[in-house]
């Protein structure tokens, strides 16, 4: 019996690591257990979490200077570890942190990248009470930030003053993941309690809840560009991970969910809007599954795997403008290891090297479509397009003048105390039995 294979242009996607002198080589990566992506990039820059003690950093690197890195600069600024970073989408050399001290603060690289420590960011966002987990910049409105939180909130802030405008409560456990849709308008959040929540950040309200995935892990969520749907990866009761796909308008049923395999990691996603395409990358293996999303039943199609045996900690999607467009390159993924940064470019196979109109539709520009006074107060945009035909040249982004806020040393509550001096107390007696082991060890060696 003949089986009929589907007809997609995409269904041939091959994705390639960069040779080593293109790798960013010598990273040392944030061993935080939080579950981040801990890697940024770009047009002008790539970033990664660091492995810092006595404080919080991250690497920003210029895209270009690639290689052996040996000794460079750090961001440097936060008091607490840095638990996520994310470019600007309509500014590339302006990147946001956040970290374990209750800070968010905002940095501009300046152009060629850092050439001594940053320690002084352009704005400090101050509000939540706990450590801030995950951040999201707004994809069509210039300067407007959301942060989750441990304790529980939703903070939607506009960057220029460091005011946060809007602060979303009713969430019941730690936030694990975040985003914005298509056009900036909701908020989806995951978090620990399994609920997936859609949240109208400028009514500040949750609009719509349900519990995604019955497994005691993580879980991330992406929203399928302008085909408005959400996309969410967790665990089942068998610890088995999975996916579904839900119709934001009506979320107590999800359009499709599906099982993929054993592995314990978390996957994160990644969605190409221009092509449909979807990248599932396992946290702690090698592999990067990739799907097309289409309008109809069953909605998701498996294309195929990219394969590696070195496994990944974090994983970030350049944008678009970035590309190799004279290869066919869709999508390139930014791979993060124990020591290096690897691009990961996914090119269609075609023969002529000539422009092809067909993989390259109208792409997000980078330009904002509304300021930041005129999203809060209720306005909604289309994003900006651009040909990437021969002869396009991408658009300059305007200044941005930040409005620096003074921000009040925060006294550390009894709790607060409390929770530092029992993670110390557990730091200091891992310590002392390992230093144990090692001396057992030597008595056995002497004798």
């Amino acid at each position: 019996m003949s089986r009929v294979v589907r007809s997609s242009k995409y269904r041939h996607v091959f994705g390639n690591t960069a040779k080593k002198e293109n790798q960013y080589d010598g990273i040392k990566p944030s061993r935080s257990a939080w579950d981040s992506n801990k890697v940024a990039g770009s047009a002008q820059f790539i970033a990664s979490i660091w492995d810092a003690s006595g404080g919080g950093a991250f690497a920003v690197l210029d895209a270009k200077n690639t290689g052996k890195l040996g000794q460079f600069p750090l961001v440097t600024g936060h008091s607490g570890e840095v638990l996520d970073i994310e470019f600007s989408p309509h500014h590339g050399s302006i990147i946001a942190s956040v970290s374990e001290d209750c800070y968010g603060k905002v940095w501009s690289i300046p152009a060629g990248g850092l050439t001594e420590n940053m320690n002084t960011p352009v704005q400090t966002l101050s509000g939540h009470k706990r450590k801030v987990g995950t951040l999201n910049w707004n994809p069509l409105a210039n300067n407007v930030l959301a942060t989750t939180s441990s304790d529980f909130t939703v903070k939607v802030w506009d960057v220029e003053t460091g005011q946060a405008v809007n602060d979303v409560t009713g969430h019941a456990d730690i936030i694990q993941s975040s985003g914005w849709d298509y056009w900036g308008k909701m908020y989806g959040t995951a978090s620990k309690d399994k609920k997936l929540r859609l949240v109208d950040p400028r009514t500040n309200s949750i609009v719509g809840e349900v519990e995604a995935h019955y497994g005691v892990k993580g879980m991330r969520l992406c929203f399928l560009g302008d085909k408005d749907k959400l996309f969410s990866q967790g665990f089942s009761k068998l610890s088995e991970r999975q996916y579904s796909l839900w119709d934001p308008r009506k979320l107590d049923t999800p359009l499709k969910s599906e099982n993929i395999d054993t592995t314990a990691g978390i996957m994160m996603p990644f969605y190409d809007n221009d092509t449909s395409v979807l990248f599932l990358a396992g946290k702690g293996d090698g592999n990067i599954r990739y799907y097309e999303i289409v309008d109809e039943a069953p909605y998701i199609h498996y294309l195929s795997e990219f394969k590696s045996a070195t496994p990944q900690r974090g994983m970030a999607m350049v944008p678009k403008l970035a590309c190799d467009l004279s290869t066919c390159e869709i999508a390139r993924l930014l791979k993060l290891t124990a020591s290096a940064i690897e691009p990961i470019n996914f090119c269609v196979p075609r023969k002529s090297d000539i422009f092809q109109d067909d993989l390259y539709p109208p792409t997000f520009s980078g330009e904002a479509s509304l300021t930041a006074k005129e999203w809060f107060s209720g306005k909604n945009a289309e994003p900006k397009l651009i040909s990437l035909a021969p002869g396009f040249v991408a658009p300059k982004t305007s200044a941005t003048n930040f409005q620096t806020v003074q921000v009040e040393k925060k006294e550390a509550s009894t709790k607060d105390l409390q929770e530092e001096n029992d993670k110390l107390t557990k730091r200091v007696a891992y310590l002392e039995a390992e230093l144990a082991k090692k001396d057992a060890k030597l008595k056995e060696l002497e004798h």
